[in-house]
């Protein structure tokens, strides 16, 4: 099942978006929640990792919390890097923690429609089966050659 979200619907959450809790980040560079959190936070994002295991470690400059409710203040998006059967719960203890909560941001291959239900029943947007990471990058000009940014391209080639 797949979901089409315009490109102008992507870029306005976005925009919109201030604060973003990454549930299931591991503390692994390899890992994509790792380097998605990473290029997040040096986006402008404030970025807080989310992860029962990694509690009180550092991530990036920002603590490691076990779960949403530790979070303090709230978050513009929940971005989630978990299984899809796994979401369902964690969307629920987001919409009971963050009232003004705007995006559930469901990664590449994760997908419950149930759980987005509930999350728009709320009035809360939801992406599922993205990355914010690459949407960025697609929509702001950050792509080169092959779909990799690059860097710097040569006018040698």
């Amino acid at each position: 099942m797949s979901e089409h979200y315009s490109d102008d619907y992507l870029k306005t959450i976005l925009r919109g978006t201030k604060r973003i809790a990454v549930v299931g980040v591991s503390l692994n560079p390899v890992r994509p929640s790792n380097y998605v959190a990473r290029y997040l936070g040096l986006k402008g994002y404030t970025v807080i990792p989310v992860n029962p295991g990694h509690a009180g470690e550092k991530l990036y400059g920002q603590t490691v919390v076990a779960h949403l409710k530790d979070i303090q203040g709230g978050v513009d998006m929940v971005d989630i890097f978990r299984r899809s059967d796994h979401v369902g719960p964690i969307v629920d203890e987001a919409l009971e923690t963050f009232p003004d909560l705007k995006t559930i941001w469901m990664q590449i291959g994760v997908v419950n429609l149930d759980a987005a239900e509930t999350a728009r029943a709320r009035g809360v947007e939801v992406i599922m089966d993205r990355c914010p990471k690459i949407e960025y990058q697609r929509l702001f000009g950050e792509l080169r050659m092959g779909g990799f940014a690059t860097g710097v391209i040569s006018s040698k080639l």
